[in-house]
């Protein structure tokens, strides 16, 4: 055999490797899932008093989604007085104005909602995060990206989880608004299902580590502050504080 032909053999006989360990994988977390299908999450009793909570919604010219989710945050159910909401946008484009003017529209209803806008973006998504965090009131932090839709029901589903001290962030599963558009959504879809139903409910049910994904969760604040907080020196700001955070003996929790 030519040098080419064994390192084309090589290169071949690497990525049927590393294919087949990714597959096993894919196997195992199935069975982990199948294995541990009665270990649902339990939620506990309803908090009381209810906590302060500050729902956070990072942007980045997101001008086509920013109105859509500042209405569908501030229907969400909640008293008013123990919740607070922060856009914090480092926008260079149209979505700031739009942001802004959907944040004074609120206000002026009695919501206690925040509009702040950084020029230097330090830090990007973590650095808003860890920036927003220092000025907010709320005990626990939910996040949103902005092309999410919560329900008004999400405070009142995933808050009964923290009532055991251990828990300090619950992960929601993530939903399609436009899972028939096409072929190539339903494909997204069916791939976004099987990470967090599969994926997530495999390694929560199993006692393992999961990683927050970056929205559509709740952080207990002590928890943040205790791993370390935000961190902007790596590409996944999400998966850092999770494992920083579990591994300092914090629980997470999966929510279908």
């Amino acid at each position: 055999m030519t040098p080419v032909e064994t390192l084309t053999l090589a290169a071949y006989f690497f990525v049927l490797i590393v294919l087949a360990i990714y597959g096993w994988h894919r196997y195992y977390l199935v069975y982990l899932y199948m294995s541990n299908r009665g270990n649902e999450p339990r939620q506990g009793p309803p908090l009381d008093p209810l906590p302060v909570v500050t729902i956070q919604l990072p942007l980045f010219n997101e001008m086509y989604v920013a109105d859509r989710l500042i209405d569908a945050v501030c229907r969400i159910e909640y008293p008013s007085e123990l919740l607070e909401i922060q856009v914090l946008d480092d926008s260079t484009d149209e979505t700031r104005s739009i942001a802004e003017s959907t944040v004074r529209r609120f206000a002026a209803q009695g919501i206690d909602i925040k509009y702040f806008h950084r020029d230097d973006r330090v830090g990007f998504k973590a650095g808003a995060l860890e920036a927003g965090l220092r000025s907010a009131r709320g005990e626990f932090v939910a996040i949103f990206d902005a092309d999410f839709i919560p329900t008004s029901d999400f405070l009142t589903r995933l808050m009964p989880h923290f009532s055991d001290a251990k828990v300090a962030m619950v992960q929601a599963r993530w939903g399609h608004i436009n899972q028939d558009y096409s072929l190539l959504t339903k494909i997204q879809s069916i791939l976004l299902d099987g990470h967090f139903v599969l994926e997530h409910g495999g390694r929560h049910r199993s006692g393992r580590f999961f990683n927050f994904n970056g929205t559509a969760g709740l952080w207990r604040r002590a928890c943040i502050e205790s791993a370390g907080g935000w961190q902007s020196d790596t590409l996944t700001e999400d998966l850092d504080l999770s494992y920083r955070a579990q591994l300092e003996g914090w629980e997470f929790a999966f929510v279908l």
